[in-house]
């Protein structure tokens, strides 16, 4: 993952939970979920328009 081993991403996850307190985490992981959710649908090729041609 983005050349990075456990530990690196370890120390990340401490990091973040040191800077936004462990308060703030689920808000900022609903916010990346649906964020990646709406990323994904915009990505994916509609079904209804590949079957017109």
């Amino acid at each position: 993952m983005f050349g990075l081993g456990w530990t690196e991403i370890v120390v990340i996850l401490i990091a973040v939970v040191l800077i936004f307190g462990p308060k703030k985490l689920p808000e900022i992981g609903a916010a990346l979920g649906k964020s990646l959710r709406g990323f994904k649908e915009e990505v994916a090729p509609d079904p209804d328009e590949s079957s017109q041609d």
